[in-house]
Protein backbone atom coordinates (compact mmCIF):
# COMPACT_ATOMS: atom_id res chain seq x y z
CA UNK A 1 0.00 0.00 0.00
CA UNK A 2 2.76 2.65 0.86
CA UNK A 3 4.76 1.35 -2.35
CA UNK A 4 1.47 2.57 -4.14
CA UNK A 5 1.39 5.62 -2.19
CA UNK A 6 5.19 6.46 -3.09
CA UNK A 7 4.69 5.15 -7.19
CA UNK A 8 1.34 7.81 -7.34
CA UNK A 9 3.11 10.88 -5.75
CA UNK A 10 6.12 10.22 -8.01
CA UNK A 11 3.99 10.07 -11.15
CA UNK A 12 3.05 13.60 -10.36
CA UNK A 13 6.67 14.69 -9.32
CA UNK A 14 7.32 13.52 -12.78
CA UNK A 15 4.79 15.06 -14.77
CA UNK A 16 3.76 17.82 -13.31
CA UNK A 17 6.44 20.69 -13.11
CA UNK A 18 4.65 22.29 -10.95
CA UNK A 19 5.02 19.80 -8.02
CA UNK A 20 7.97 21.13 -5.69
CA UNK A 21 8.49 18.18 -3.28
CA UNK A 22 6.75 14.74 -2.53
CA UNK A 23 5.04 16.34 0.90
CA UNK A 24 3.58 19.44 -1.31
CA UNK A 25 2.07 16.36 -3.25
CA UNK A 26 1.03 14.54 -0.65
CA UNK A 27 -0.94 18.09 0.96
CA UNK A 28 -2.14 20.28 -1.65
CA UNK A 29 -3.16 17.63 -4.74
CA UNK A 30 -6.81 16.09 -4.88
CA UNK A 31 -5.77 13.82 -7.46
CA UNK A 32 -3.54 12.21 -5.31
CA UNK A 33 -6.03 12.33 -2.02
CA UNK A 34 -9.28 10.52 -4.32
CA UNK A 35 -6.66 7.67 -5.88
CA UNK A 36 -5.17 6.75 -2.45
CA UNK A 37 -9.39 7.09 -1.06
CA UNK A 38 -10.19 4.96 -4.11
CA UNK A 39 -7.56 2.03 -3.39
CA UNK A 40 -9.31 2.00 0.54
CA UNK A 41 -12.80 1.72 -1.55
CA UNK A 42 -11.93 -0.65 -4.48
CA UNK A 43 -10.64 -3.08 -1.58
CA UNK A 44 -14.06 -3.00 -0.03
CA UNK A 45 -15.48 -3.54 -2.60
CA UNK A 46 -14.64 -6.39 -3.84
CA UNK A 47 -14.94 -7.78 0.00
CA UNK A 48 -18.37 -7.40 -0.61
CA UNK A 49 -18.67 -4.18 1.86
CA UNK A 50 -20.68 -2.18 -0.86
CA UNK A 51 -21.84 0.21 0.91
CA UNK A 52 -18.79 1.62 3.06
CA UNK A 53 -17.65 1.62 0.07
CA UNK A 54 -19.53 3.80 -1.88
CA UNK A 55 -19.64 5.71 1.30
CA UNK A 56 -15.94 6.27 1.30
CA UNK A 57 -16.40 7.10 -2.73
CA UNK A 58 -19.17 10.12 -1.83
CA UNK A 59 -16.67 11.14 0.91
CA UNK A 60 -13.86 11.45 -1.68
CA UNK A 61 -16.44 12.80 -4.17
CA UNK A 62 -17.13 15.52 -1.87
CA UNK A 63 -13.92 16.60 -0.71
CA UNK A 64 -11.80 16.29 -4.52
CA UNK A 65 -14.20 17.33 -6.84
CA UNK A 66 -13.36 13.70 -8.15
CA UNK A 67 -15.60 10.95 -8.53
CA UNK A 68 -14.51 7.49 -8.63
CA UNK A 69 -16.88 4.58 -8.18
CA UNK A 70 -14.96 2.26 -6.02
CA UNK A 71 -15.76 -1.15 -8.32
CA UNK A 72 -13.43 0.83 -10.94
CA UNK A 73 -10.14 -0.44 -11.77
CA UNK A 74 -7.30 1.79 -11.31
CA UNK A 75 -3.64 0.54 -12.04
CA UNK A 76 -0.01 2.08 -11.03
CA UNK A 77 1.14 5.72 -11.28
CA UNK A 78 -1.74 7.34 -12.40
CA UNK A 79 -1.89 11.13 -12.28
CA UNK A 80 -5.65 13.07 -12.27
CA UNK A 81 -4.39 16.18 -12.89
CA UNK A 82 -6.25 19.43 -11.30
CA UNK A 83 -9.08 16.55 -11.09
CA UNK A 84 -12.31 18.83 -10.53
CA UNK A 85 -15.21 16.89 -12.16
CA UNK A 86 -13.36 13.94 -13.10
CA UNK A 87 -15.65 11.02 -13.00
CA UNK A 88 -14.50 7.46 -14.02
CA UNK A 89 -17.42 4.74 -14.18
CA UNK A 90 -17.94 1.20 -12.28
CA UNK A 91 -16.47 -1.22 -14.90
CA UNK A 92 -13.96 1.51 -16.27
CA UNK A 93 -10.24 -0.06 -16.39
CA UNK A 94 -7.61 2.05 -16.14
CA UNK A 95 -3.04 1.15 -17.33
CA UNK A 96 -0.65 2.36 -15.81
CA UNK A 97 1.04 5.67 -16.35
CA UNK A 98 -2.31 6.65 -17.33
CA UNK A 99 -2.63 10.56 -17.04
CA UNK A 100 -6.09 12.33 -17.20
CA UNK A 101 -7.36 16.39 -16.57
CA UNK A 102 -10.16 17.82 -14.92
CA UNK A 103 -13.16 17.30 -16.01
CA UNK A 104 -12.70 13.96 -18.09
CA UNK A 105 -14.89 11.21 -17.94
CA UNK A 106 -15.15 7.58 -18.43
CA UNK A 107 -18.67 6.87 -18.84
CA UNK A 108 -20.96 4.26 -19.81
CA UNK A 109 -24.05 4.63 -22.65
CA UNK A 110 -25.90 1.46 -22.20
CA UNK A 111 -27.97 -0.22 -19.18
CA UNK A 112 -26.00 -2.65 -19.35
CA UNK A 113 -24.91 -4.16 -15.33
CA UNK A 114 -21.81 -5.89 -16.86
CA UNK A 115 -19.64 -4.12 -18.88
CA UNK A 116 -19.96 -0.42 -19.82
CA UNK A 117 -17.19 1.58 -19.52
CA UNK A 118 -13.86 2.27 -21.39
CA UNK A 119 -10.70 0.34 -20.81
CA UNK A 120 -8.12 2.77 -20.81
CA UNK A 121 -4.56 1.20 -21.52
CA UNK A 122 -0.63 2.07 -20.39
CA UNK A 123 0.66 5.17 -20.93
CA UNK A 124 -2.07 7.16 -22.14
CA UNK A 125 -3.16 10.84 -21.71
CA UNK A 126 -6.53 12.48 -22.10
CA UNK A 127 -7.16 16.14 -22.44
CA UNK A 128 -9.10 18.15 -20.29
CA UNK A 129 -13.54 17.91 -20.77
CA UNK A 130 -12.27 14.99 -22.83
CA UNK A 131 -15.56 12.46 -22.69
CA UNK A 132 -14.53 8.88 -23.31
CA UNK A 133 -18.27 6.49 -23.34
CA UNK A 134 -18.62 3.34 -24.28
CA UNK A 135 -17.38 -0.20 -23.05
CA UNK A 136 -14.14 -0.22 -26.02
CA UNK A 137 -10.36 -0.01 -25.48
CA UNK A 138 -8.23 3.51 -25.55
CA UNK A 139 -5.13 1.32 -26.66
CA UNK A 140 -1.07 1.47 -25.35
CA UNK A 141 -0.02 4.97 -25.18
CA UNK A 142 -3.15 6.72 -27.05
CA UNK A 143 -3.50 10.44 -26.56
CA UNK A 144 -6.94 12.28 -26.93
CA UNK A 145 -7.04 15.52 -27.26
CA UNK A 146 -9.04 18.56 -25.09
CA UNK A 147 -12.71 18.40 -25.12
CA UNK A 148 -12.85 15.13 -27.44
CA UNK A 149 -15.76 12.94 -27.55
CA UNK A 150 -14.83 9.29 -28.13
CA UNK A 151 -16.99 6.99 -29.03
CA UNK A 152 -15.00 4.31 -30.64
CA UNK A 153 -11.60 2.42 -30.12
CA UNK A 154 -8.57 4.16 -30.17
CA UNK A 155 -5.33 2.07 -31.49
CA UNK A 156 -2.81 2.27 -29.82
CA UNK A 157 -0.19 5.50 -30.16
CA UNK A 158 -3.20 7.31 -31.69
CA UNK A 159 -4.34 10.92 -31.21
CA UNK A 160 -7.91 11.28 -32.02
CA UNK A 161 -9.39 14.50 -31.33
CA UNK A 162 -12.89 16.35 -32.12
CA UNK A 163 -16.25 15.55 -31.43
CA UNK A 164 -17.01 12.72 -32.40
CA UNK A 165 -13.03 12.12 -32.01
CA UNK A 166 -11.39 11.21 -35.09
CA UNK A 167 -7.58 10.35 -35.67
CA UNK A 168 -5.13 13.01 -36.59
CA UNK A 169 -2.72 11.31 -38.76
CA UNK A 170 1.12 11.36 -38.40
CA UNK A 171 2.15 15.22 -37.04
CA UNK A 172 5.73 16.46 -37.53
CA UNK A 173 6.96 16.70 -34.52
CA UNK A 174 9.39 19.48 -34.09
CA UNK A 175 13.49 18.66 -32.46
CA UNK A 176 12.13 21.22 -29.48
CA UNK A 177 8.87 18.98 -28.68
CA UNK A 178 10.70 15.48 -28.66
CA UNK A 179 11.16 15.28 -25.21
CA UNK A 180 7.39 17.76 -24.51
CA UNK A 181 5.28 15.55 -21.97
CA UNK A 182 1.99 16.19 -24.27
CA UNK A 183 -0.27 17.72 -21.61
CA UNK A 184 -3.95 17.62 -22.38
CA UNK A 185 -3.75 14.94 -24.76
CA UNK A 186 -1.77 16.73 -27.40
CA UNK A 187 1.99 18.93 -28.43
CA UNK A 188 1.24 22.55 -28.70
CA UNK A 189 0.33 23.44 -32.20
CA UNK A 190 1.02 19.42 -33.19
CA UNK A 191 -3.02 18.41 -33.67
CA UNK A 192 -5.27 19.80 -36.22
CA UNK A 193 -8.88 18.93 -36.14
CA UNK A 194 -9.39 16.01 -38.84
CA UNK A 195 -12.70 17.57 -39.66
CA UNK A 196 -10.98 20.94 -39.82
CA UNK A 197 -8.10 19.88 -42.31
CA UNK A 198 -10.68 17.82 -44.57
CA UNK A 199 -12.50 21.39 -45.25
CA UNK A 200 -9.06 22.98 -46.00
CA UNK A 201 -8.88 20.22 -48.75
CA UNK A 202 -12.27 20.71 -50.04
CA UNK A 203 -11.80 24.67 -49.85
CA UNK A 204 -8.74 24.47 -52.00
CA UNK A 205 -10.49 21.95 -54.22
CA UNK A 206 -13.29 24.21 -55.02
CA UNK A 207 -10.64 27.22 -55.23
CA UNK A 208 -9.25 25.49 -58.20
CA UNK A 209 -12.44 24.28 -59.78
CA UNK A 210 -13.43 28.29 -59.75
CA UNK A 211 -10.17 29.24 -61.34
CA UNK A 212 -10.39 26.48 -64.01
CA UNK A 213 -14.11 27.73 -64.78
CA UNK A 214 -12.69 31.74 -64.69
CA UNK A 215 -10.39 30.55 -67.49
CA UNK A 216 -12.75 28.69 -70.00
CA UNK A 217 -14.97 31.59 -69.33
CA UNK A 218 -12.45 34.24 -70.06
CA UNK A 219 -11.87 32.01 -73.62
CA UNK A 220 -15.37 32.00 -74.56
CA UNK A 221 -15.42 35.99 -74.30
CA UNK A 222 -12.00 36.46 -75.97
CA UNK A 223 -12.21 37.89 -79.59
CA UNK A 224 -11.80 35.23 -82.18
CA UNK A 225 -7.98 35.42 -83.78
CA UNK A 226 -6.66 34.52 -86.89
CA UNK A 227 -5.16 31.44 -85.60
CA UNK A 228 -8.77 30.19 -84.09
CA UNK A 229 -10.44 31.24 -87.81
CA UNK A 230 -7.94 29.24 -89.68
CA UNK A 231 -8.68 26.27 -86.94
CA UNK A 232 -12.32 26.35 -87.90
CA UNK A 233 -12.35 26.94 -91.35
CA UNK A 234 -12.40 22.93 -92.12
CA UNK A 235 -15.08 22.23 -90.16
CA UNK A 236 -17.36 25.00 -91.80
CA UNK A 237 -16.20 23.62 -95.45
CA UNK A 238 -17.13 20.20 -94.49
CA UNK A 239 -20.49 20.92 -93.41
CA UNK A 240 -20.71 22.23 -96.73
Amino acid sequence: MFQTLKDDINAVVERDPAARSTFEVLLCYPGVHAILVHRVAHNLWRRGWVTSARWLSQLARWLTGIEIHPGASIGKRLLIDHGMGVVIGETAEIGDNVTLYQSVTLGGVSLDARKRHPTIEDDVVIGAGAAVLGPFTVGKGARVGANAVVLKAVEPGTTVVGVPALPTGPQDISEDQQDCFPAYGTLPGAAVDPVARSLDRLQGEMQRLNDKIAELESRELRPASSDDEAAVEPLVLSKR
